[in-house]
Parts: C-alpha cells; structure tokens; sequence
C-alpha cells in the first residue's frame, strides 16, 4: 500500500548489525515529530520507535532494534507535521541484516562523485540515474569511496559551518535513492578536508565543522559488538567514526584512513596548492596501524576487502605506489627505509596485505577505473558515478591493468563459491549507443 506521509525529506540507513540499523532522518524544510515502524515481514510492521521530534534543516537518528539476524526487514517512517492532529505513513522500504557465513550477497561502489564540480565532471541527471541502477540491484550496503562532500571550491575567507555543512545535505536528495533501503558507509577523501592539520584547538575551524557535518547526517559505525575501529575521541567532535571493520557473510570489510591521522596535510591544503613534502611525513598512525594489523591477522574471513581513498591518500595511480613509504617500505630512490622510519610496525601495509589474504584493495581519487594486481592482491580503482564527458582520467598513472573510462559504479556478488566484480555502465539518454547502453556491464572479472 502506497504510503499517505507529506514528509518530503530523505532516510539515510547506517552502521547496520545482525540486530539492528541506525536511520538518520532528514529534512531541510519540515518539522513535526517522526517515528518508524518496522519488522520482519512486509505489511505486518509490529515494532516501532518512539517519535522524535524533528526540526527543519536538523537530522534525528532513530534506531531500529530487536531485528532477525540474516532477514530482510521492512519499515515505513511516521510523520506528524507541527499543527497537525494526525501522523500518517510514508511508503514501506526494506534492508537487510548482517548475514552468517555461508550467505551470498551484493554490495555496491561509487568512485569520487564531486557535486561541486557541476557539468565538468558531475551532471546531477546522470548522477540520479546511476543511483536508480544501484537502488535496483539491492545491495545489502553502499560505499562511498571519498570527495563526495568536497569544500574545496569554498573560499577559505568566508567558509564557515552553514558552508560546510551545505555540502553534506546537498548529497542528502541524491542518495535517499539507495540509502532508503541499503545503509551507506564513507570513505574519508581529500577533498572534504576532514583532516587534521587543520585543528586548531577550537569547534570553529573545517576540520571539526566536516566530520560533525558527516556524523550528524550519516550513521557511520563506531566500535561496538559489531564493528570495531577508531575508539580515540576528538576534542569538539567526540569518535571520528572514520576507520571501521565489519563481518558480512563470508567476507571481512575494513575502511581505513590517513587524513585523521597524519600532521601534515596528505594532499591538498586547504585554500592553497598541494605540498612540498616528503611522504614519510603521512602516516595512518600507530594506532591504525596496529588496529589493521590485528584485524587483518586475526580474521578467518573466506574474502578480505580493505577500503581508502587512495595508496597513501594521494598521487596518482595504484599498484605503481604501493611500494614506496609506509605502504610499501621505499623511498623514492628505492631504498628499503621502513625499519627507521616505521619503528615497531611488523610489515608495510602492502605487505601486511599480501601476508594476510587481502582479496580487494578498493580505491578512488583517480576518477578511472582500473583492475590491477600485485603479489596477489587485486587493486580495483573506481570510476566516477556521475561524470557526463565520460573520461578516461589520469589513465597514464597506471603503467598496467585493464582500464575503463567513466562513468558508472561498481557492483560486488560474494558467495561462498567467489566474489564477481562487475563494473556497470552509466550513460545518459542522449548519450546512449547500442554498443553503450546504460546499465549494461563494461567488464567483469572473478576471484579468487
């Protein structure tokens, strides 16, 4: 039955566990109070959270708990406008739970988005249009692979948090497509500026203003029964939520990153060019590091897949990094620096992934996609999902692999028998050929 509801903002599902799913709730232009009903069978919704109330331009986070391990679940959110005397329903959408080992499953990619980049190498059409094609495969989750909430173009003598905030509820419309029905998880990228070099001991500075944006409207995981990762707090924002790990089926999902821990900036600063610097000085920190470690040694997982916006955050290119400095353990002229420069760190983070089975090593910032392997470890970069001139980015930064220009994103099939990686193609109406058809796959490959 077709939901009643006026409520015309977004539901962002996250941090979704065997029991339960966080829903971030947003609108930019309504208030009035708001509660979900849900359960494990669609129309029979006998579980519901209490009704919060909710103000325009404030998200609200409802939890929904007591769910069936491995179940598709169904809900619809409730919503009484201010003035009125009655709530009414909106339409039923559904998730599912985490699922044992055993299961097969889907989940899906974007490479860098960038909105603010408006018909260069974003076209909102386009963009939608590669969203419905995921929202149709029903993913059991979402990754967004980093520079989808860029503040970059902002000037640094006006921003300010409304600025920065804008940023993150911009992508709030767009993706309620998918995040209705599969949660998301963020991979920190350069362009948000959530690093930080840039705290200054105040709540008013990008750094801060960037990651309370993307806690408020986004339900990332913090280290729990379920997930583990960054338990350390930061003044004036409380856990980064910003590196994270998970079981899901056969498969252990790791999300790793070094802007929040390194005291320079890894690529761009803000308001100004990129550095002169030496790549020693980026790090993931101890911390990270040893948590990666323990991580990676310490599961079983039939399938590894570790995720970052980029080898090192920066450069371009995949496996034609992945041996210099503490991903690799060389300098720039070759030599084998890691022992003096990592003291206490057992392996380069490469060689820590090859030693432990890393199955897929997922990457953006390039805007291509590109398939490469080294020392058994696939290194997928990932195209844009919203490009309209559909280009062939920085394709000379990778001196092997088989590469694809844009636009489109990428789509997961793990089952205990294999993991299918699938690159799906997004072309807009006017664009399309018969020999380029939207929705149709550009390449695929099979592991292990």
């Amino acid at each position: 039955m077709p939901g009643t509801s006026s409520f015309s903002g977004s539901v962002a599902l996250g941090s979704p566990t065997a029991s339960s799913v966080q829903a971030n709730v947003y609108s930019p232009t309504q208030r009035g109070t708001v509660r979900i009903a849900y359960g494990a069978q669609s129309g029979q919704l006998g579980q519901t959270t209490p009704a919060v109330a909710i103000e325009a331009g404030q998200a609200v986070e409802l939890s929904l708990t007591g769910l069936p391990a491995n179940t598709r679940c169904y809900y619809r959110l409730y919503f009484q406008p201010t003035g009125s005397a009655n709530e009414a329903p909106g339409d039923e959408w559904n998730f599912h739970t985490a699922r044992p080992a055993g299961s097969s499953f889907t989940f899906a990619i974007q490479g860098d988005s960038h909105p603010e980049r408006l018909k260069t190498q974003f076209d909102p059409d386009l963009y939608t249009r590669t969203l419905q094609s995921v929202a149709a495969d029903q993913p059991d989750f979402y990754v967004l692979m980093g520079d989808d909430f860029s503040v970059d173009t902002l000037d640094p003598a006006t921003i300010d948090r409304a600025k920065v905030l804008e940023r993150y509820t911009l992508q709030r419309p767009f993706l309620h497509t998918v995040s209705r029905q599969a949660p998301l998880f963020l991979v920190n990228g350069n362009h948000e500026q959530a690093a930080a070099y840039l705290l200054d001991g105040t709540p008013n500075n990008v750094a801060v203003w960037a990651q309370n944006a993307r806690n408020g409207l986004y339900a990332q995981p913090a280290p729990n029964g379920f997930y583990s990762g960054n338990a350390q707090p930061v003044e004036h924002i409380g856990l980064l939520r910003n590196y994270f790990a998970w079981n899901w089926g056969d498969a252990l999902f790791v999300v790793i990153d070094p802007y929040w821990h390194s005291p320079v900036a890894v690529d761009n600063v803000f308001g100004s060019s990129k550095p002169k610097q030496s790549l020693w000085d980026v790090t993931h920190s101890d911390a990270q590091y040893q948590w990666l470690k323990r991580t990676l040694e310490t599961s079983n997982a039939r399938y590894k897949f570790v995720f970052a916006h980029h080898v090192m955050g920066t450069g371009r290119g995949g496996v034609e990094l992945a041996k210099r400095w503490e991903w690799g353990g060389e300098s720039l002229n070759g030599v084998f620096d890691f022992l003096s420069q990592r003291p206490g760190w057992a392996d380069p983070i490469h060689r820590l992934m090859a030693r432990t089975g890393v199955t897929v090593f997922f990457q953006g910032h390039d805007h291509v996609w590109v398939r490469q392997k080294l020392d058994g470890v696939t290194y997928q970069t990932l195209s844009q999902p919203a490009d309209p001139n559909y280009t062939l980015w920085n394709a000379d930064a990778f001196a092997s692999g088989d590469k694809y220009p844009n636009t489109g994103y990428t789509r997961v099939r793990v089952s205990p028998d294999g993991v299918q990686v699938e690159y799906v193609r997004s072309v807009l109406p006017r664009d399309e050929t018969p020999s380029r058809a939207h929705g149709t796959t550009v390449f695929s490959y099979r592991l292990p």
